[in-house]
């Protein structure tokens, strides 16, 4: 890890008026052993390509083929148990007085490593909607076997996440840019920075003043551009994070107090 992150980390801690601002990406939750987007296309489901599984247009011409893949990913995740990285980002929360946690996965591992406020720009596989009118599906819809529909419309449900040629929720997306242009600090973590809007959010914090921090074992477009690059895994430099901070001890939490 660069050493001179370790040396500037005290005055990088956030207080009631600046926080850290963390946005995560595939490559975090391939820690857990859940296959990036285009990895997913294994098994039965090779001989397609993504944007035939994952677009309004592929769920028109066969909407239980696109239904099974989204459980099949669904399941994936249920499978798979948050690394030692979500559980050090949700011990940050509890612990700063303002973190904020923006997501390009929908696993909800963040959550189930115990995070409370995750913004999800690409929403959730652990949610469905109905794909004519967006009305929230009912309860129970997980558990029902074949394509279950609508309770409201009568129209198939659909997996609660943005799909090819569709836009971010722009409430979603509103709350990422206020958080990004508040941060003290910028992780960048796990993330290839080449999908937008969300890798502009990035720059949106560096343009108000935020040190930009990437944590990833792979170079991306964005990683000659940040103030530190940690080029390792996030399970491993988050790990390390938390050690230093505590062995600031008191100092720490009395900066974050202020």
């Amino acid at each position: 890890m660069d050493p001179s992150f370790w040396q500037a980390l005290p005055r990088l801690l956030p207080d009631r008026r600046s926080h850290w601002v963390v946005l995560t990406g595939a490559g975090s939750s391939k820690e857990s052993g859940i296959p990036t987007f285009r990895e997913a296309q294994s098994g039965l489901w090779e001989r397609f390509r993504p944007e035939e599984l994952a677009s309004a247009q592929g769920f028109e011409k066969d909407p239980l083929r696109v239904w099974k893949w989204y459980q099949h990913r669904r399941h994936s995740a249920e499978r798979a148990a948050p690394h030692a990285g979500h559980r050090v980002l949700s011990w940050l929360e509890k612990t700063l007085p303002s973190l904020a946690i923006i997501t390009q996965n929908v696993d909800g591992l963040h959550q189930r490593a115990g995070s409370r406020e995750v913004i999800e720009l690409h929403g959730s596989l652990h949610r469905s909607i109905c794909y004519k009118h967006r009305h929230p599906a009912h309860e129970g819809w997980a558990q029902q076997s074949g394509h279950p529909k609508c309770q409201q419309c009568g129209s198939w449900l659909r997996p609660d996440v943005v799909w090819f040629g569709e836009n971010l929720c722009q409430a979603t997306l509103q709350r990422a840019s206020e958080a990004a242009k508040q941060a003290k600090v910028f992780f960048v973590i796990g993330t290839s920075s080449q999908v937008y809007p969300a890798a502009g959010l990035a720059w949106m914090a560096k343009a108000a003043g935020a040190t930009l921090v990437e944590i990833n074992p792979e170079c991306t477009p964005l990683s000659q551009e940040v103030d530190f690059f940690l080029p390792m895994k996030a399970s491993v430099a988050l790990e390390m994070l938390k050690a230093q901070l505590l062995r600031l001890g008191g100092q720490t939490f009395a900066r974050t107090n202020q």
